[in-house]
């Protein structure tokens, strides 16, 4: 006979998975403002004249967006420590996430970039306008409009990629649920709470992202092609592009 208790007894685990789901925020929180970070001059060196530079930029990106978040975290887990670095779990697992939001966010935050009418960029040079100025005032406040609500939905698939974390065993909410069901064998119970604590982030993200989309007037159909060309391989997102 099938037990369907766990209808009314999942709330009841939420306060156990609670220090999971802050550890998921803060890896979320530090791994995206790290990764956006250098995906922003990774963007720039990317368009850089310097072919060195723009190989090199290329590289870092295509490895960040082309390798399973899953392998980067068992590579900076359990490979590097063969390289003589050892990282926590937690470190491990920071990286990883930062390196792939790196990859993912440059394309994001170079497409905003390129939005940006090559012509005002031109008329602030020959203003003799420095260049930190240039992109204070003119080229970042008009390419926000365009890379911000992409990264806000980047940021939603980085924690729910924190998920992942529990194959290094990294406390976050599957780690914290795992061991509650081990203990108890109320699975189904255990992960429904786990699911909704999920929900409570990623639905009001995606609310978010609507109306960021609508403040910055930023079409829907522009933005969700932008998110799916930073997240195509670079094969397919040229073949995106022409089309």
């Amino acid at each position: 006979m099938n037990d369907f208790s766990w209808l009314y007894t999942w709330p009841q685990h939420l306060p156990e998975l609670l220090p999971g789901l802050w550890t998921a925020i803060v890896m979320t929180c530090l791994s995206c403002l790290g990764g956006y970070i250098l995906g922003f001059f990774l963007a720039l060196m990317v368009e850089a004249r310097s072919k060195i530079v723009n190989y090199v930029a290329l590289v870092i990106v295509e490895l960040g967006r082309g390798i399973p978040i899953l392998v980067l975290l068992l590579l900076f887990y359990q490979g590097l420590p063969q390289l003589g670095m050892l990282l926590d779990p937690f470190s491990a697992a920071l990286a990883a996430l930062t390196f792939s939001a790196a990859g993912y966010s440059s394309e994001m935050i170079r497409a905003g970039l390129n939005a940006v009418p090559k012509g005002q960029v031109e008329a602030a040079n020959s203003l003799s306008m420095p260049v930190l100025d240039t992109y204070r005032f003119i080229v970042i406040p008009q390419a926000s409009r365009i890379s911000i609500p992409p990264l806000v939905n980047l940021t939603i698939i980085i924690f729910q990629a924190t998920s992942l974390a529990t194959v290094i065993t990294v406390p976050e909410i599957m780690q914290s649920a795992g061991i509650i069901g081990s203990a108890t064998f109320e699975y189904m119970s255990v992960y429904t709470a786990a699911a909704v604590l999920y929900l409570c982030i990623t639905i009001p993200g995606a609310i978010l992202t609507g109306y960021l989309e609508k403040r910055m007037g930023v079409q829907k159909g522009r933005s969700k092609k932008l998110a799916l060309k930073a997240l195509l391989p670079g094969v397919a997102r040229t073949t995106l592009k022409r089309a």
